[in-house]
Formats: structure tokens, sequence, C-alpha cells
């Protein structure tokens, strides 16, 4: 790999973490903006902030000033926690710390070093992360901060270089994939009916049901009305029937009273590739840049587009088999198929799994 010319971007630092801080690089190619990074930050963080905005930016939010051309901006997640950059991937003598091929630019990541319990053996980790950290996985604010910068690689096509505090090994590289990512959500402020949601639904794949289908209530079994209420009840034979039966009544009222619906789910069975799953239902924890929006100020309707593979336990692999990975692949079409419908049927804003808006074109 030869280093680049980059007139415009500074030789990577040497050294910017104190001894209880961590220092992780988020490396990434070079026709990602910066505005693109800052829509991510305010996306995940509510206190997201420049302390110095790049020049040629419109940042979301304001900046005590903006940086001399050429100079990295600095941007706060947090109050402990900063990316700097964008910086060249070279130093100024010339060396590359450690990033992969395709790197054009990278921040320079530091918020406080927290570490927990190592990974459990056998767990999921299809990102790498437990790998990374085998001796302790992070916790509080650095486990926010990695689990924000995978998802921002993923989104971005990027990689990052952990800290990992190892003297044997100082910095692991994790790219995350792309296609791991399959589910995504639609936020709107219209209700659809489950039937109508059918018929979108159904447009698309003929074989959806109604997940919320049922058998017909039958009554109570036979017989309950001699059962004791709870262990060692000694009650009159006859004052207990009358219980069971009040307690009957009581049910038969409520199961055959009115009721609001407030969510219900849709299934297509995909048969080897396992079943894609459409919940809805009302939602008020919104992704951050929704909430400030007129229609989504008090909440919204959740349409989420959810694959369930067949073997859960292998989908959460970092390598998983060649047919899972043929499976998460038509999986991921559909998803994106009834993703489109819906947004057709009820507007709104589109979300990724890690609650990062895109733009419906991008479906």
């Amino acid at each position: 790999m030869s280093q680049p010319t980059s007139p415009t971007l500074q030789p990577f630092p040497a050294s910017s973490a104190q001894a209880h801080q961590a220092r992780h690089l988020l490396a990434l190619p070079g026709d990602v903006e910066v505005d693109e990074v800052e829509t991510l930050a305010v996306s995940r963080f509510a206190g997201a902030r420049w302390d110095v905005a790049p020049s040629g930016t419109d940042p979301l939010t304001p900046a005590p000033r903006t940086a001399k051309p050429g100079e990295p901006g600095v941007l706060r997640t947090s109050r402990h926690t900063t990316l700097t950059g964008p910086y060249s991937p070279w130093s100024a003598d010339g060396v590359n710390p450690g990033l992969p091929p395709g790197t054009d630019q990278v921040f320079d990541v530091v918020c406080p070093r927290d570490r927990g319990d190592a990974p459990i053996p056998g767990g999921g980790d299809r990102d790498g992360v437990g790998r990374a950290f085998p001796a302790g996985l992070p916790t509080r604010e650095e486990e926010r901060v990695i689990s924000w910068l995978v998802e921002v690689a993923r989104r971005l096509g990027g990689s990052i270089r952990v800290d990992t505090a190892d003297a044997a090994s100082p910095g692991v590289v994790l790219t995350p994939d792309p296609g791991v990512a399959v589910d995504m959500s639609v936020f709107s402020d219209v209700w659809l009916d489950p039937q109508a949601a059918m018929a979108v639904v159904g447009a698309v794949h003929p074989r959806v049901v109604l997940a919320t289908e049922g058998s017909p209530y039958q009554g109570p079994p036979q017989g309950i009305g001699e059962l004791p209420l709870y262990r060692g009840e000694t009650l009159d034979p006859d004052l207990r029937r009358a219980l069971h039966a009040q307690a009957d009544d009581i049910d038969i009222v409520a199961l055959t009273s009115g009721k609001v619906l407030d969510g219900y789910g849709l299934l297509v069975d995909m048969g080897v590739d396992g079943l894609v799953a459409v919940e809805v239902g009302g939602e008020e924890q919104l992704p951050l840049l929704l909430r400030n929006l007129p229609w989504a100020s008090q909440g919204a309707v959740a349409y989420r587009v959810r694959w369930e593979p067949r073997d859960l336990v292998e989908s959460q692999m970092e390598v998983p088999s060649f047919e899972l990975k043929i499976a998460r692949k038509r999986a991921a079409e559909l998803v994106a198929t009834v993703t489109r419908s819906l947004y057709a049927a009820v507007g709104g804003e589109i979300a990724d799994e890690a609650d990062f808006l895109v733009d419906p074109q991008d479906v």
C-alpha cells in the first residue's frame, strides 16, 4: 500500500489519549462526507455537537468556531468522548497506523476506558467485538461508543481499529459486514388495520398470515370447578364451585368485550430461509432525529420488519456458513421489498436496525 498524497488533510497524530482513556480509530473511504458522520452522531447521542466544525461543512448544531482549511474538526458525543478528524491515514513520517487498504480518512476517537467481564465463551459475536476484547468487554460509555462505531463503519463502508490495551495486540481492526444488518422499520402517523397491512404485504408475498390469529375460546376445562384454588385450600365444595364460576364469568366478559387493538403481527414463511415478521404497534421511543417532527412529537406507529433465521445461534457468528449467508441475502431482499411497500402505503420515515434514517430510494 503506497502512501497517497493528501494536500488537504493533516497527518495522523501519534498520540491523543491519556492513561485512563481509550483511543479508537474510525477509518473511512474517501467518498464519505464529514456531514454524514455528524448525522450519525446526532442520530445516536442527544448531546452530540461540534466543538470545532470542519471548514466547508454546514453543521447541524452550532459550533464555537470553524476550523481553518485542513484543520480537523472536533465532534463531541458526550462530556467524555470526542471524535477528531478527518485526518490523513498516514502519520507525518509516512507510517500507516494499521488501517486496512481503502482507508482515505481517519477519525481519532477518545473515550473513557471502561472494561468489564470477559466475553462468555460461545456467545454471539457477529461483529467480532468479543474477539477484539478477550480480557474484558467495554462497558458503560465505552460500550456505547464501540457499538456506535461498529454501526457507523457498517453504514459507511469503513472499519474501526479498537484500542485493546493489550501490549501483545495493541489494536484489532474490525470491518463490520454490511450484509448482517437486515431488519428495517417504518415510522409513520398512519395506522393500518390488520387486513389493510395483510393486503400491502400480500401483494409482495402471497404466504403472509396474521400472527395474532388463534383458536376460539372453548370455555373452561371440564371439572375445573372441583379443583382447589391453591395448594392446601379446604373450602366448602359449593363455595369453591361458586368462586370458580364467578371467575369464569369475568373471563368470558373480558374475552367477548370489544377492545382497542394496539398491536399485531404478520408472518411470511420463507421455508429454509426462516421467517420475515412485521410487527406493528405504537412506539414512543423514536429515533432521535424524528422526535422533534410535528407528526412524531407524541410518538408514532412503528412497522418493524424483521428476519427470524432458522438457526439463531449461527446467525450471530462472525463467520457463518455460506448457506446462512445465502438465506440472509434472500431475507434481506424480502425485508427491503416489504419495507418499500409499507412506506408507499403509510409514508413517514425509514430506519435501519441501528435506528439510522435511510433514504427511501436507497432501500
